[in-house]
């Protein structure tokens, strides 16, 4: 008589932060290092003498920044989230949950980033307007030459009018993010946070707190704080981290083809952020929004039941 074996507890939710942690030290300066040197052995020694393209600043080697990018979202945040699914005895896609997605879900999802585009603009500028009091002046103006220094990177990475151009960016910036991200923040944190706390509400809003913070740009913090309870929340509902990561991937990509565009029509940039959507837009992008997510969750429950005190927690 054959019995099965039964199924290892979890180890403590403080012990996989750790992991979490650790892991994302050692693995984002293994993979910088390996990007670095897959930089020299493709550039040549002469970008290390003038490390201006690091911030962008120098545009003959936006590759090797691009390469750098990559191999931060690796190390950073795909390293640590595989280690711990590892650590603790399975398969990453049967710990975090992969399962395989429906399309009509994945057309909700869709819909979903795509009417939050006005409502999303509209925090944004809510938040670039923003001050801080007049004693943490100081303070404001480094937050201020941070955002410039992230803006100019920004834009360098966006930099190109050809379709290889942007299949490239769509690469670096939306696909690669999509999937590094969403595993360690809804994935690895938000799972984890859910174990500790035993709240869902609380592990997502606390991971999308953790995801905006982590991005150090401070006049974005509010929509990407959204954007990653967002995330959370379909996380959540649907129980699948394909939905998430799709719901990312659509949310930058958006991005990079609308600054291609505007590239190749010889618009600037900074004009990407100027909707010039009468107020009523922003309340119907609200309403849609919501009516959305409502849609997602009674669709998602549907499809698969769960308790509201469980989150993501593949068996």
């Amino acid at each position: 008589m054959q019995l099965s074996q039964p199924v290892r507890e979890e180890n403590h939710p403080l012990l996989q932060l750790l992991i979490l942690g650790v892991n994302a030290a050692i693995g984002l300066g293994i993979f910088l290092v390996i990007g670095f040197i897959i930089c020299v052995l493709i550039y040549g020694l002469d970008l290390i003498h003038n490390m201006d393209w690091i911030t962008g600043k120098d545009l003959k080697y936006i590759g090797a920044l691009k390469i750098l990018v990559t191999a931060q979202q690796i190390g950073f945040f795909l390293v640590p989230a595989i280690v711990l699914a590892i650590f603790e005895g399975k398969k990453p896609q049967r710990f975090y949950g992969f399962k395989t997605p429906k399309i009509d879900l994945l057309g909700i999802v869709f819909l979903l980033m795509l009417f939050s585009v006005p409502l999303m603009g509209w925090i944004n500028e809510q938040n670039m307007n923003m001050h801080l009091p007049k004693f943490l002046s100081d303070l404001e103006k480094w937050m201020t030459d941070k955002e410039s220094e992230a803006a100019i990177t920004t834009k360098a990475i966006l930099a190109g009018t050809s379709v290889g151009a942007l299949v490239i960016n769509l690469l670096v910036i939306a696909v690669t993010p999509a999937i590094c991200e969403e595993l360690i923040f809804r994935g690895g944190l938000q799972r984890t946070l859910g174990r500790w706390f035993k709240n869902p509400h609380v592990a997502i809003w606390t991971s999308a707190i953790i995801f905006s913070t982590i991005h150090f740009q401070f006049f974005g913090f509010f929509p990407r704080m959204f954007l990653g309870a967002a995330f959370g929340y379909i996380y959540f509902w649907t129980g699948s981290l394909w939905y998430p990561m799709f719901a990312h991937f659509i949310n930058n990509g958006y991005a990079v083809v609308i600054a291609w565009y505007m590239q190749r029509n010889k618009i600037p940039i900074e004009k990407a952020d100027d909707l010039n959507i009468a107020w009523y837009g922003y309340i119907i992008s609200a309403i849609l929004t919501i009516a959305l997510f409502w849609f997602l969750k009674k669709k998602s429950a549907n499809e698969r039941p769960m308790s509201e005190t469980e989150i993501n927690s593949p068996k």
